[in-house]
């Protein structure tokens, strides 16, 4: 079973995060920025994702299901979609702080599966054989990660700000994750109903999974209108970002603690 070796792709994949981010710092602290360390760290993180995406394809393919059930999965998942996003704008932009993040919120990610392993079952709810089960896990799982680069950026705008050195071309950078995240939100949402209506009859029931994934979109929703009629007020308008990731990050694990979501058809499966 690939699971077994999990720990081996794990380990080379996060051996490699950790030498591009080393390589990224080191290119960036240069006097002269040197190419070929920008090309190094671009390189070795490509290579820890293409790892992670081997393994996570091959575990796809063994479980003869899609590897989104449960929570470690989605873990997997994250990692990967964080390391791409990150690299991508790295390579973009040379922006190694958000290289530094991404790797080591993906690292982070794979820790917590190496320390807590599942059993991966093949077995698959009659309501997750739906044909919007795949589109709506991915289009979520791509969402709270560019929202949560936009939560760093804030966090790091706030910093700027109360030290009075906030260069405002960081907001443009965290607006634009904002709006990528949102529209990934929004298309989680509609998938998401719809595989409701076909899995129970109903486009919308209120569970407190439902009702969390709207709450965080409402609250997305309130920061850009914020954001856009009180351009001026930037504190507030960090102070909305970072908090908003909070809800999300209910939504995402805190939900599955609450006595009122243990009856959720949304709680993943451990």
């Amino acid at each position: 079973m690939i699971w077994i070796n999990f720990h081996i792709f794990a380990s080379v994949t996060m051996i490699l995060w950790l030498l591009s981010i080393t390589i990224g710092v080191t290119e960036y602290l240069a006097k002269n920025r040197k190419n070929i360390l920008f090309r190094m760290a671009s390189t070795l993180s490509i290579v820890g994702i293409i790892i992670l995406t081997i393994f996570i394809l091959v575990l796809w393919n063994q479980l003869e299901r899609p590897s989104f059930r449960t929570l470690g999965e989605t873990r997997l998942w994250y990692s990967l979609f964080l390391s791409v996003i990150g690299t991508t704008v790295y390579m973009r932009w040379r922006f190694v702080s958000l290289l530094i993040y991404s790797n080591l919120m993906a690292i982070l990610f794979l820790i917590i599966n190496v320390a807590k392993p599942e059993t991966y079952s093949k077995t698959l709810m009659p309501a997750l054989q739906s044909i919007w089960f795949v589109p709506h896990v991915i289009v979520y799982i791509i969402a709270y990660a560019f929202l949560g680069f936009s939560t760093l950026i804030a966090i790091y705008a706030l910093y700027k700000h109360y030290f009075k050195t906030l260069d405002h071309k960081i907001l443009v950078l965290s607006d634009n994750f904002v709006y990528l995240g949102f529209a990934f939100l929004t298309f989680g949402l509609i998938f998401g109903a719809f595989w409701a209506k076909e899995a129970w009859g109903h486009y919308w029931t209120w569970d407190p999974k439902e009702t969390w994934a709207f709450l965080t979109w409402i609250v997305y929703l309130l920061y850009m209108h914020y954001r856009y009629f009180n351009h001026t007020k930037v504190k507030n308008q960090l102070w909305i970002l970072s908090l908003a990731f909070v809800i999300l990050l209910m939504c995402w694990f805190g939900i599955n603690s609450l006595p009122s979501a243990q009856n959720s058809v949304h709680v993943y499966s451990n």
